[in-house]
């Protein structure tokens, strides 16, 4: 599928990573995650580009490059890069959806804090508002408290560790390869540093704060076995967001569901949940299902 719209026609970020496919009136914004790149979600923008949508997956600021990229920018930054995809995206079409992976997700869902009414629906996969999955290491609750320390941020650096979220395991080689040879436009970084953990803690707790006025149909999608969030996370959006949300948990994957061995349910739920708002919008005033534990 072919780009329907200039390279120039909307900011895709830097570089040239990012992608537009398909060619439908329904727009839909994907956001890739903390360290990674449009690549993680290539095949559901794919899938949903094949539903007859248009999908556009541009490059956050300061990714696809190295670790002194990435620790020159700040969560704010990422946003504005989200943002100047979104308003390119509205002016071209009156319909759009946003969706993201990861820290993706958290991005998504201040983006429909800042533009109420101006978002359909948003598709969260594997929201991260704390990294608390069985892979991580039990001391991780520390560093928020080690970061209130003068310098404290400076101390700590987080090395991306097998199974990489990623439960196929033949996928999971390829991706610690590119990594471990600094393919970071296709496999994102192997390391994190402090400073970007503490971007990362900042812009969770300035949505946490907005999340009762959120009123955007949600779709959440999370791994019962997730290696990096737990389905913590995925329960407390169910509670804190303010609108309607239909949370779906997947199983025989790990943390990246766009990519690992259930990325077909994730294009198979998106697609649904895009059709569902517009039956719902043809006969509303009607609520989304009541038991938003299931989709189907």
């Amino acid at each position: 599928m072919n780009a329907t719209v200039s390279p120039d026609a909307i900011d895709m970020g830097e570089g040239r990573a990012g992608f537009v496919l398909g060619s439908g009136e329904v727009a839909v914004l994907l956001i890739h995650g903390l360290t990674g790149t449009p690549t993680e979600l290539r095949r559901v923008a794919m899938g949903l580009a094949k539903a007859g949508h248009t999908v556009y997956v541009p490059t956050l600021a300061g990714h696809c490059g190295g670790n002194a990229d990435l620790q020159a920018t700040g969560w704010r930054d990422w946003y504005e890069s989200a943002r100047n995809t979104f308003v390119g995206i509205r002016r071209k079409h009156e319909r759009v959806f946003v969706g993201g992976l990861s820290m993706g997700a958290v991005l998504s869902m201040y983006l429909a804090a800042e533009h109420p009414g101006q978002i359909e629906g948003l598709m969260l996969y594997s929201t991260t508002l704390r990294y608390d999955g069985w892979s991580i290491n039990k001391l991780a609750f520390l560093t928020p408290l080690l970061m209130r320390i003068p310098f404290g941020v400076h101390l700590c650096s987080f090395e991306e560790k097998p199974p990489y979220g990623i439960k196929n395991e033949r996928l999971r080689a390829i991706v610690e390869r590119q990594m471990k040879e600094g393919e970071s436009s296709q496999a994102g970084l192997l390391t994190m540093e402090g400073v970007t953990v503490r971007e990362l803690h900042r812009l969770n707790a300035v949505v946490k704060k907005r999340m009762p006025s959120i009123t955007t149909p949600t779709l959440v999608l999370h791994s019962l076995e997730d290696d990096i969030t737990s389905r913590w996370n995925a329960d407390y959006v169910e509670r804190k967001l303010g609108g309607p949300v239909v949370k779906v948990m997947l199983d025989d994957c790990y943390h990246m569901i766009t990519v690992d061995l259930q990325y077909h349910r994730v294009i198979e739920l998106s697609v649904d949940f895009i059709q569902r708002r517009f039956i719902q919008q043809i006969s509303e005033p009607q609520p989304l299902p009541q038991d938003h534990r299931q989709l189907a």
